[in-house]
């Protein structure tokens, strides 16, 4: 085991994670706090603990929620690991730490009829004469959220420049910095170009005060638009619409790999969460379009069972 202690070879471990595999500043904060507790709960003597050690620290999680369990063994397993592959030490103990696994939630899902109501509203708005450039702010907000899938942080900090008139798309920096392309619809781009010509001159396509608007006003202006339109606020916000992205697009017959591309999501088993809502679907294409679906079924000559 190498001389190094715990706090060294955490921030190493930490800035391996930042640069070879630029994880996002959320995730290194929250590895950060689990492994300095951790490494206070074995007196400073987390990096040479044996599996024995582990199983003591881990079993003071019992009262945790299963996700949290789940996010501090996934800490430590690639704090092991990386010990490991730098030669801090010659085995690793990580197996004796718990596997609960996380359920994942299905998402809210809002209905075609929501989704209908909602723009309806926005419509209601936009026929007054003139439109309050307000309510063309919100439409292009929302055309941008259910139409392109974009997350609240990277809708409300778009640049002015983003997009380009004669450009059907955008390329975005999403988490860990990677970068995505994502199409914008015709009508998402028609109600961008009826909100330009209303923002003044400055950085962001979404102003607000010294910088640009904040997510804590985007989920406030859609909760009232929600009510405005009939449907219950609580089931709406903007990630809610980028699940209805999602959703209504696999519906559609999007590929997943290719909605996996437009959500920005690293890992594939992240987008298949949305497969929950379209297994009648699925089911019905594989009893229609499957070669064999016409097939007559294969006699044996077998007893029935």
């Amino acid at each position: 085991m190498s001389g190094q202690g715990d706090a060294a070879l955490i921030e190493r471990f930490l800035e391996m994670l930042s640069a070879e595999r630029g994880a996002a500043r959320n995730t290194l904060a929250a590895y950060a706090t689990d492994l300095r507790l951790a490494s206070e709960a074995l007196g400073g003597a987390l990096a040479g603990a044996d599996a024995a050690a582990l199983r003591r620290l881990s079993a003071g999680w019992d009262d945790l929620a299963r996700a949290t369990v789940a996010r501090k063994a996934s800490a430590l397993r690639a704090f092991f690991a990386f010990l490991a592959e730098e030669g801090h030490r010659a085995d690793d103990p990580a197996e004796a730490l718990p596997r609960p696994g996380t359920a994942r939630a299905l998402p809210k899902v809002l209905s075609h009829g929501d989704v209908e109501a909602i723009f309806a509203a926005i419509a209601a708005r936009l026929a007054r004469d003139p439109p309050d450039p307000r309510d063309l702010r919100l439409a292009a907000l929302v055309e941008l959220l259910y139409g392109s899938g974009l997350r609240a942080s990277e809708l409300v900090s778009l640049p002015r420049a983003a997009l380009k008139p004669d450009q059907p798309f955008l390329i975005l920096k999403g988490k860990g910095g990677k970068e995505r392309l994502v199409p914008i619809s015709d009508r998402a781009r028609a109600a961008i170009a009826a909100w330009r010509a209303h923002v003044p001159a400055g950085p962001w396509l979404f102003p607000s005060g010294a910088g640009h608007l904040s997510r804590i006003r985007l989920y406030q202006l859609l909760k009232l638009l929600a009510a405005a339109a009939g449907v219950p606020p609580e089931r709406v916000s903007p990630h809610v619409l980028r699940h209805a992205f999602a959703t209504h697009l696999l519906e559609g017959g999007a590929d997943l790999r290719a909605l996996q591309m437009m959500l920005g999501h690293a890992d594939i088993a992240t987008t298949e969460i949305y497969t929950h809502v379209d297994s009648r679907r699925l089911v019905e294409l594989v009893n229609q379009r499957h070669p064999l679906a016409d097939a007559p079924a294969v006699d044996d000559g077998a007893p029935a069972a």
